[in-house]
């Protein structure tokens, strides 16, 4: 058989010249750092990522980003941080060169942004850079230009300057691969506005084209960074969003979570950061969506800038070259805390912050604007007792026969204001076409689906009522014998008090053999091996399965839907009152089952535009 020579590879060594193997060398220090540039630098986004980054740790207040046609002619970033030593210029631009560890250990514990010293290296080798700086107390300021990297006199007051020209010039391959100028300049944006969001102790400037973008002063406190949320993420959010915060185990996480009726078509308004980093990682937007699970309208993506802080110890940041992943040593531990406090932070009434020595989160409202609003709740919360009640009383509701209505008596005036206020929903006006509810609170009116929100409410009460009793078993007349991996094998031996916890009877057969011997009552007809492999497949990847919990779910919504009071069904006053009360004391009230939205209000600020009063 002839042999195949010149260009043929094979477990990692090369024939070349007949037999002969290749000769192993070293890669030249330019070779090198480009294909460091290959994993680190992949647009423009990404050099402006990386300096920012650097500009953060070096402690600056203000960081000024200029930027010329996308980013790829221009790139300048300047900042009043500590600025680098004349010495240090040189070695800045050398791979592995950092001032940020010094030792294993503080690999182990990572708390600066950036750490593994490539970026710079990485960036000169892909593009003309010069780093211009003046270190906190020096008399001069110094810049290194050119490749042969001299070092001269340079007119700076502080801080450092790292500009960066015609973005991969030398290495056209890579350039091709760019997108015009305005999409690379968005991506570029958002990078710069999502440090923004986490950094507000820091000024930001962004400059395109000799025309500025955005700029953002620093925030002193929760109001000044709602303002700059708000000019970053529109208005909208802020409107609609909830603030909390939240500390348990050694975890804390705080900040703003949009309600579902602020749901995109499109995860565009997800920022996550751990310990200020922004990441994207898939255990954190699992928990986030089971979080949503049955507040959401299908298809839609919850909105929400959320900050998580743990010991640096707990979360390895040393993954991805891009450093965007990350890894949590306690996973199921953060995949629960991020899955609970958000789920109960849904639930609560969005009043004023309720004093409690529960660990419960707080949430409060973001803002209060004019205009159409998301759903408001009670600040009262209410004992499950309460509930019950409450929902008995709305299932007795029973209408008049068509043929027997008798008028009903003219509604009286609401109450008085102190009592309105008791009630955020105010009280009762109208039905209008047998569909909407008309009430009058202390804001101006509110409008009530009147289906969607008693499906809620019957919704609820099912899921308190399983919670308080348990899930039932049904056992199956012919067990399911289920084929499975030995570590699949091993997680229901390990979870077997979750599965009889979820009502399914699951035990070990052999070394790689399940029998499925029961399942929850209500799940009775669903297929037992598809539901095994979908809950095996949640504890592989996340720790934790609630597949169980949402197929159940689904049985009660449809129950609740079936069994709440239909469009033209007339209601009198008294009933509507007390849909209205149910309303404030139902958790997520403010969407159906199904991600609707169950009310909404229109203030009087509101009205008056409708009729151009006051102009």
């Amino acid at each position: 058989m002839a042999r195949v020579r010149a260009g043929f590879f094979h477990g990692g060594r090369g024939w070349q010249n007949g037999d002969m193997p290749a000769r192993i060398h070293a890669l030249p220090a330019q070779l090198v750092n480009q294909i460091a540039a290959g994993e680190v630098v992949e647009r423009p986004a990404s050099v402006v990522k990386e300096l920012v980054e650097n500009s953060l740790d070096a402690g600056a207040r203000r960081v000024q980003v200029d930027v010329e046609q996308g980013g790829v002619k221009l790139i300048r970033v300047t900042d009043d941080g500590a600025g680098i030593e004349k010495d240090d210029l040189a070695l800045a631009l050398s791979r592995h060169a950092t001032s940020k560890l010094q030792s294993l250990e503080d690999l182990e514990r990572i708390a600066s942004m950036g750490f593994r010293g490539e970026a710079l290296p990485a960036i000169a080798s892909v593009s003309r850079l010069s780093l211009a700086s003046r270190a906190s107390g020096a008399e001069l300021a110094w810049e290194m230009v050119g490749d042969g990297q001299q070092v001269r006199p340079a007119a700076l007051s502080g801080g450092t300057v790292v500009t960066v020209r015609d973005l991969f010039y030398n290495t056209p391959a890579r350039r091709k691969f760019l997108r015009t100028d305005k999409t690379e300049f968005g991506h570029l944006e958002q990078v710069v506005k999502r440090l923004a969001l986490v950094r507000q102790d820091v000024a930001f400037v962004l400059m395109h084209n000799g025309r500025q973008v955005f700029s953002a002063n620093v925030a002193a406190d929760r109001s000044g960074h709602e303002r700059r949320l708000s000019d970053l993420l529109g208005p909208a959010f802020i409107e609609h969003a909830l603030h909390f915060e939240y500390e348990a185990a050694g975890l804390r996480l705080a900040g703003w979570v949009a309600r579902p009726a602020f749901s995109r078509s499109q995860g565009d308004m997800q920022h996550f950061y751990v310990n200020r980093r922004m990441v994207r990682d898939k255990l954190v937007g699992h928990a986030v969506r089971q979080a949503f699970q049955d507040v959401l309208y299908h298809g839609r993506h919850p909105a929400y800038v959320l900050f998580l802080d743990l010991a640096p110890a707990l979360v390895d940041v040393n993954v991805h070259p891009t450093k965007h992943e990350v890894r949590f040593r306690e996973s199921r531990l953060v995949h629960d805390f991020l899955y609970r406090t958000l789920h109960r932070v849904l639930a609560e009434p969005v009043g004023e912050p309720v004093k409690t020595d529960r660990p419960v989160p707080t949430a409060t409202p973001a803002a209060s604007a004019p205009g159409i609003t998301g759903p408001q709740q009670s600040s009262m919360p209410l004992r499950v007792a309460e509930r019950r009640e409450a929902y008995s009383a709305a299932l007795q509701w029973q209408a008049p026969p068509a043929a027997d209505r008798v008028p009903d008596p003219a509604p009286q005036s609401p109450p008085a204001t102190d009592e309105s206020d008791e009630h955020p929903l105010g009280f009762a006006l109208a039905q209008l076409h047998g569909v909407y509810v008309l009430a009058q609170n202390r804001q101006g009116l509110v409008l009530v689906d009147m289906h969607a929100a008693h499906e809620r409410i019957t919704y609820e009460s099912f899921k308190r009522a399983r919670d308080s009793e348990g899930i039932r078993r049904q056992p199956l007349l012919v067990p399911v014998s289920v084929a499975v991996s030995r570590r699949e094998a091993e997680l229901v031996e390990d979870n077997a008090a979750a599965f009889s916890e979820l009502g399914m009877e699951v035990d070990r057969l052999g070394d790689q053999s399940l029998v499925v011997r029961a399942l929850p009552a209500l799940l009775r007809h669903a297929d037992a091996e598809r539901l095994l492999r979908d809950v095996l497949a949640d504890l592989v990847v996340h720790g934790s399965s609630q597949r169980v919990l949402e197929h159940i779910n689904e049985v009660l919504a449809t129950m609740a839907c079936h069994g709440s009071v239909r469009a033209n069904r007339r209601l009198g006053i008294e009933e509507m009152n007390a849909l209205l009360r149910d309303i404030e004391r139902t958790e997520r009230s403010g969407q159906c089952n199904h991600g609707r939205p169950t009310w909404t209000q229109l203030d009087m600020q509101s009205l008056d535009r409708l009729f151009l009063r006051g102009r």
